[in-house]
């Protein structure tokens, strides 16, 4: 794995929707660092996406209600637990779970695993509410995936709310989900 300023000098072999990540990111005058790897599809095969891009990879969670009604894309964290319950009082919306990836592909055009806030250029009809754990915020930089789990990038989280979010016509809701300790 290698660290690389911007995208892909040859975008051959690589999904279009990964593709059009780069091209809004650059369209937007976003700068950002990349890295390619194996598949991480799960938290746990990102420490050493981590160590490279010298960030922390967000944990992101596609959720519905029950009558699959609402979705949200909540940005949290990768070491912090999620519980239904903390988010559900905060967004008053009970009965809260894991979407359905048709759902996933139809609003976002990511595929389980691969799931991240740049899929939100996706969702023109604004179906999906982006939900961010105020510790994301926190954070100088974020990691998230290009649309794809096999390329990882490295954004400035204030790209990603002022020029980024407007752009995809997206607003954030600003959420606080405990860590451990304070339950």
């Amino acid at each position: 794995m290698e660290l690389v300023h911007g995208r892909p000098a040859d975008c051959a072999g690589r999904l279009n929707k990964e593709i059009k990540v780069y091209d809004l990111l650059d369209r937007l005058e976003v700068s950002f660092n990349r890295v390619d790897h194996e598949q991480a599809n799960t938290m746990e095969a990102c420490p050493a996406v981590d160590k490279i891009l010298e960030t922390d990879m967000c944990k992101n969670l596609f959720l519905c209600n029950r009558q699959k009604t609402q979705f949200y894309l909540l940005m949290m964290p990768g070491d912090k637990p999620f519980k239904t319950k903390d988010l559900s009082k905060q967004i008053n919306s009970a009965r809260l779970s894991f979407a359905e990836a048709e759902f996933m592909e139809e609003y976002l055009d990511i595929t389980p695993g691969a799931v991240s806030v740049m899929g939100l250029m996706n969702d023109s009809e604004n179906h999906v509410q982006l939900l961010i754990d105020k510790a994301v915020l926190e954070s100088e930089y974020l990691g998230c995936h290009p649309c794809v789990n096999t390329s990882s990038l490295k954004i400035k989280t204030e790209e990603l709310l002022e020029k980024f979010l407007p752009a995809v016509h997206h607003e954030a809701i600003i959420v606080d989900m405990p860590w451990p300790a304070e339950e």
